[in-house]
């Protein structure tokens, strides 16, 4: 394994970096100001996408990219320090074409889609021209399992039918939303095999019967583009629609999730990075009873303690990326499902620590630590909570330990018997 940069990497890098410099961070007061009067800042991503593309920074996440589809081909590994950088301002991965949930709708769509959909929604996808989403989860039911997801996808002649609820559907009410791939099932017999029962289907977002019903506040905190609750009411809509084949969904979930979990990885770091840096950079600059902070051996514990598990943190995700490329999407499950749990809980961990120095004013706005840290907490759920991700990682470890042919250690004499004391 080398998590080296390449010499094409670090130019890309360079790049990226530059560019943030140039027209990302200059920007970032106007979005706010945009997002805060209720506004989606149309206007200026779109220029700064134009800007982006044609500096050749443009879908950088694919590893499969054709010749011939806009963008630039990268493996993850290559991918990560990219996404990362990306991840410190966190509206900026629009820019690049290479934000969730799109990245993902994407990426099924480059693997699945029929020509016409492809021509329908991908290209446009690929283009930057339209924006997507995703309905998987639901409220009323415990939807960690995806085997409990109740919203039905029924065929109907030359259609199918969508009744349902989903919700945490990111992305819906952005201005150029135009599909939603909702995941439900297609088999209601009760005997059915319940890993093939359910189908994915795209769902144009202006279909009657579908109806957003209410922006869901993250930690109080309402995203502008939405994480709604979404209404599918005999929604229908042709059978060249449908994403595959019948009751393939939880194959197509899989092949969608996997990246997608790791992207959320990779810009995490860069976001604690963020955190970190600021966390310092008060500590020399603020005092409390006669001493900067960055003097108390208690804030040079929680520095110290920061740099070494962001790149504990790296490391991690860079041998996932790795051997997704090495090995594919599913021989890096363990990988993926590790990192997922470290990066969500490590964000929460180096924001809180930053507010801590930062005082109340951590609490406000006026730094991007609330956001860090919610988002943060928000990731121990999305793409699947902690508890799935330590179970998968627990698995491959006993099946490890199971299938092993080495002798035991009490075999070997490293576990001494007991022995009863004398006179006990």
């Amino acid at each position: 394994m080398d998590f080296a940069y390449s010499a094409r990497v670090e130019e890309l890098r360079a790049k990226l970096q530059d560019f943030m410099d140039a027209h990302i961070q200059p920007a970032d007061a106007a979005w706010k100001h945009e997002v805060e009067a209720g506004r989606y800042p149309s206007a200026l991503i779109d220029g700064l996408k134009q800007k982006a593309r044609a500096a050749g920074l443009w879908n950088l996440f694919l590893p499969a990219l054709k010749e011939g589809e806009p963008g630039t081909r990268l493996s993850n590994l290559e991918y990560a320090p990219l996404a990362e950088i990306m991840g410190r301002i966190f509206w900026s991965s629009e820019v690049f074409n290479c934000n969730a949930p799109d990245t993902g709708n994407m990426e099924i769509l480059h693997m699945f889609a029929t020509p016409e959909q492809r021509e329908r929604w991908l290209n446009p996808l690929l283009n930057g021209e339209i924006r997507s989403c995703v309905g998987i989860t639901e409220p009323g039911v415990a939807s960690s399992d995806p085997t409990n997801l109740q919203t039905t996808i029924i065929r109907d002649g030359d259609d199918y039918v969508i009744n349902g609820r989903k919700w945490w559907t990111t992305g819906a009410l952005h201005p150029k939303a135009k599909l939603c791939i909702v995941m439900g099932l297609s088999d209601t017999a009760p005997d059915a095999d319940p890993h093939k029962r359910h189908s994915m289907i795209i769902v144009p977002m202006d279909a009657p019967g579908l109806t957003v019903m209410r922006n869901l506040p993250l930690l109080n905190h309402y995203s502008i583009e939405g994480h709604t609750e979404t209404d599918f009411n005999n929604v229908r809509v042709p059978a060249a629609n449908l994403l595959g084949e019948e009751g393939a969904g939880f194959a197509l979930a899989q092949a969608r999730l996997g990246p997608g979990r790791i992207h959320h990885c990779m810009r995490t770091i860069g976001q604690c990075e963020v955190a970190l840096e600021l966390m310092v950079e008060r500590a020399l600059e603020r005092k409390a009873f006669g001493r900067h902070l960055s003097d108390y051996a208690n804030v040079q514990d929680w520095i110290a303690e920061g740099r070494m598990e962001i790149d504990q943190a790296r490391l991690l995700c860079l041998r996932a990326a790795w051997m997704m490329d090495k090995h594919g999407n599913k021989a890096a499950r363990t990988e993926v499902s590790a990192i997922k749990v470290v990066a969500a809980r490590l964000q929460t961990k180096i924001a809180d620590r930053a507010m801590q120095v930062f005082g109340a004013g951590g609490l406000s706005n006026d730094t991007p630590l609330a956001f860090i840290y919610s988002w943060g907490r928000a990731l121990r759920f999305i793409d699947g909570p902690d508890e799935v991700h330590l179970r998968t990682v627990a698995r491959a470890e006993i099946k490890k330990r199971k299938e092993s042919n080495r002798s035991t250690f009490a075999e070997q004499g490293v576990l001494r018997p007991h022995v009863k004391a004398s006179g006990s």
